[in-house]
């Protein structure tokens, strides 16, 4: 046989163009994990609620770019925005109602690409009324552990002590050019965080997010689900704040990680919509500075703010999740259709 033969005699096979890129194993493995949380909450009486995808309001946050869409409204053209999170609008639902709920929903983040990342991905997040921080980790602990069909212990970690132990340096107490310094001696190169517009507080946080984003996140909870607690108040626009143990003002949120990824996102929720409005026009003020375009602060929300019982929220990024139950290495894994062939 020739090899000319030989090559014709095994035509090599490629996925159509249209195919996706999840297999029929892990569609049939996420249809199961999703109705498994449905599941979870069912049994604990959390009310399944869903709010609209398009918002008249934006978010604000510098690091979060919003997707718009342009639409016709009473006949006359609008801007909408497609929203990062579910947040506002279940705020709405639970200063109203005052019950627990939960929402599971796409979400849309602006040039969002990479193993970790896409524009659109699926968000679970609940509120539960009178809970504090610390029952709200009880409950995701659980949540974890029925997903996982066994028990899980989470560590806990304070972001301080995290920072100290990977980077070598006090995130709390360090100057901006101690941090600059120590972000060049790890290679981190090419960054420029020193606009003399900003404030220095907003400075010293985008050098502590590229080094604990870069140095910190990848080894946290490889051994056991890791939360890091007693953030800087600087990275939690919508969660109380309280003083450490040390004497320094912290934000009352969470974040748990899995395998170095970042999962959920938690916070004792700030019911106060003029400390909230004054958040907002700051980060305005902010993404004016970086020629960013001014987003629609949301009227409804501030107004619900002060009529929020105490309680606190979460939000868990249900495609990393599912990453980590299923052992995938990306998102491509886990979902039919990345941004790039929707």
């Amino acid at each position: 046989m020739t090899q000319a033969n030989n090559i014709s005699s095994h035509p090599i096979t490629s996925k159509p163009s249209y195919a996706p890129t999840m297999t029929l194993t892990m569609a049939q493995q996420r249809a199961q994990f999703v109705s498994n949380i449905r599941q979870f909450f069912t049994s604990r009486q959390v009310l399944e609620v869903q709010t609209p995808l398009l918002s008249q309001a934006g978010n604000t946050d510098t690091f979060l770019q919003s997707v718009a869409a342009h639409v016709t409204y009473q006949d006359r053209p609008r801007t909408y925005y497609l929203h990062t999170s579910p947040e506002f609008a279940m705020k709405r639902l639970l200063a109203s109602w005052q019950v627990p709920i939960y929402q599971i929903c796409p979400v849309f983040r602006d040039n969002e690409a990479g193993a970790r990342h896409n524009i659109e991905f699926t968000m679970l997040e609940w509120y539960q009324p009178n809970y504090s921080l610390d029952e709200m980790a009880t409950e995701l602990s659980e949540l974890l552990e029925a997903l996982y069909g066994h028990s899980v212990v989470m560590s806990h970690y304070r972001y301080v002590d995290a920072f100290m132990d990977f980077v070598g340096i006090h995130p709390l107490t360090a100057s901006l050019p101690a941090l600059q310094a120590v972000a060049e001696d790890m290679g981190l190169t090419g960054f420029d965080f020193n606009n003399a517009d900003d404030s220095e507080e907003n400075r010293r946080q985008s050098w502590l997010d590229l080094l604990f984003s870069h140095a910190v996140e990848p080894n946290l909870g490889h051994d056991l689900p890791t939360l890091i607690i007693d953030y800087p108040p600087a990275t939690a626009a919508l969660a109380k704040t309280a003083m450490d143990k040390d004497g320094n003002k912290i934000a009352k949120r969470f974040e748990l990680y899995i395998n170095g990824i970042e999962i959920a996102n938690a916070y004792d929720e700030l019911a106060d919509g003029q400390a909230l409005r004054d958040r907002f026009e700051q980060d305005n003020q902010l993404r004016a500075r970086h020629n960013l375009p001014q987003m629609p602060i949301d009227e409804h929300l501030l107004a619900a703010s002060n009529d929020l019982m105490p309680c606190s929220g979460i939000a868990v990024g249900m495609d990393r999740l599912l990453m980590v139950l299923t052992g995938a290495s990306s998102l491509e894994e886990v979902i039919p259709f990345p941004s790039g062939q929707a």
